[in-house]
Protein backbone atom coordinates (compact mmCIF):
# COMPACT_ATOMS: atom_id res chain seq x y z
CA UNK A 1 0.00 0.00 0.00
CA UNK A 2 1.37 3.54 -0.95
CA UNK A 3 1.58 5.50 2.35
CA UNK A 4 0.09 8.67 0.53
CA UNK A 5 -3.27 10.54 0.48
CA UNK A 6 -4.69 10.97 -2.98
CA UNK A 7 -5.87 13.90 -2.14
CA UNK A 8 -3.39 16.20 -0.02
CA UNK A 9 -0.16 13.75 -0.68
CA UNK A 10 -0.07 13.93 3.17
CA UNK A 11 2.84 11.10 3.47
CA UNK A 12 5.03 9.30 6.05
CA UNK A 13 7.26 11.52 8.17
CA UNK A 14 10.56 10.29 9.62
CA UNK A 15 12.08 11.67 12.93
CA UNK A 16 14.21 10.36 16.18
CA UNK A 17 12.97 7.96 18.94
CA UNK A 18 14.26 9.05 21.91
CA UNK A 19 15.10 7.39 25.58
CA UNK A 20 15.51 8.92 28.54
CA UNK A 21 19.49 9.04 27.94
CA UNK A 22 18.45 10.93 24.92
CA UNK A 23 19.89 7.88 22.98
CA UNK A 24 18.23 8.53 18.86
CA UNK A 25 16.77 5.51 16.64
CA UNK A 26 15.26 6.43 13.29
CA UNK A 27 11.37 6.09 13.12
CA UNK A 28 8.71 6.90 10.97
CA UNK A 29 5.28 8.49 11.86
CA UNK A 30 2.51 6.67 9.17
CA UNK A 31 -0.07 8.64 7.50
CA UNK A 32 -3.59 8.15 8.84
CA UNK A 33 -5.50 6.68 5.89
CA UNK A 34 -8.23 4.87 4.77
CA UNK A 35 -9.81 3.10 1.65
CA UNK A 36 -12.97 5.30 0.55
CA UNK A 37 -14.91 6.01 -2.32
CA UNK A 38 -14.64 9.05 -3.39
CA UNK A 39 -15.58 11.60 -6.54
CA UNK A 40 -12.85 13.01 -8.05
CA UNK A 41 -12.13 16.00 -10.00
CA UNK A 42 -13.48 14.42 -13.55
CA UNK A 43 -16.59 13.01 -11.47
CA UNK A 44 -15.59 9.75 -11.50
CA UNK A 45 -15.63 7.35 -8.83
CA UNK A 46 -12.53 6.14 -7.57
CA UNK A 47 -11.54 3.94 -4.42
CA UNK A 48 -8.65 5.64 -2.94
CA UNK A 49 -6.38 5.91 0.56
CA UNK A 50 -7.51 8.87 1.64
CA UNK A 51 -6.08 11.00 5.20
CA UNK A 52 -8.62 11.50 7.93
CA UNK A 53 -7.76 15.11 7.98
CA UNK A 54 -8.82 15.41 4.71
CA UNK A 55 -12.11 13.40 5.40
CA UNK A 56 -12.78 15.85 8.40
CA UNK A 57 -12.47 18.99 6.70
CA UNK A 58 -14.51 18.08 3.57
CA UNK A 59 -11.94 18.04 0.76
CA UNK A 60 -13.35 15.36 -0.47
CA UNK A 61 -17.04 13.86 -1.78
CA UNK A 62 -17.60 10.11 -0.81
CA UNK A 63 -19.26 8.32 -3.33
Amino acid sequence: MARKCYVTGLGSVSGNNRSHSLQATRRTWKANLQKVRIIDEKGRVVRAYVSTRALRSGLVERA
